[in-house]
């Protein structure tokens, strides 16, 4: 990738970052930068409310001055080969603010929950300066587990309808996360689906949390744990 364009990318340029991207995912280029290790790994099934947690928290840490970019990793259209679920609805409440950058990354036929050009595209916004890069999975089953290597933290966020399902996977993102999170925690089950965790988080030196991404409950304990994790 041309010298002058990474430069650019580091001032916090947000357009240079976007061609950039769009050059390591659309042309594969190689930029030689490496994700920082503070990045935020964001996995869990369908319907889980990842979004809508990422939302929340991104608006607690603008409130404490700190900068983030998301990458979210979608199914591929099969017309376009784009990212399906590009418009990120949950996320627009935030597309104005200078502050936070977010992008839609199609997998491409990928399996593993990323894109092939994520870690680059992650390298690229840590180069950019931003505080805090999230990196939300594509979100379609237990084989999710590239953004172990990936992350410096992985987070499992699951819905209250989940606890049966736990017992059955031991094995695929449930063995990847550091922090299990309970979303929609004002809704019936979460303390069975949190029991369910418990004996897997136990072993892996893990916590579980619960939080309602709608009002913004738990997500500072969310925060704070992962800043405990992250160097």
């Amino acid at each position: 990738m041309d010298d002058s364009l990474l430069d650019a990318v580091r001032s916090g340029d947000l357009r240079a970052l976007s061609r950039a991207i769009s050059k390591v995912e659309g042309h594969g280029e190689t930029t030689g930068l490496e994700p920082a290790p503070r990045l935020i790994g964001i996995t869990g099934p369908p319907g889980a409310g990842k979004s809508t947690l990422i939302s929340a928290m991104i608006a607690t840490l603008r409130d404490r001055g700190e900068t983030v970019a998301v990458l979210a990793v979608d199914p591929s259209s099969p017309v376009t080969g784009g990212a399906l679920l590009g418009d990120r609805i949950r996320m627009q409440s935030h597309i104005d603010d200078s502050g936070v950058y977010i992008r839609s990354m199609a997998t491409r036929g990928h399996l593993g929950g990323l894109a092939p050009a994520t870690g680059a595209a992650a390298g690229l916004l840590s180069a950019a300066g931003f505080d805090h890069v999230i990196v939300e999975t594509v979100g379609v089953g237990q084989s999710e587990v590239e953004v172990m290597a990936l992350a410096g933290v992985v987070v499992l966020v699951v819905g209250p309808g989940w606890g049966d399902q736990v017992q059955a996977d031991k094995a695929g993102i449930v063995e990847v996360a550091d922090v299990f999170v309970v979303n929609k925690g004002d809704r019936p089950g979460v303390v069975e689906v949190k029991r369910a965790l418990q004996e897997t988080a136990d072993a892996r030196d893990a916590r579980v949390l619960v939080t309602t991404a709608t009002t913004g409950e738990g997500v500072d304990d969310l925060l704070a744990e992962i800043d405990r994790r992250l160097p």
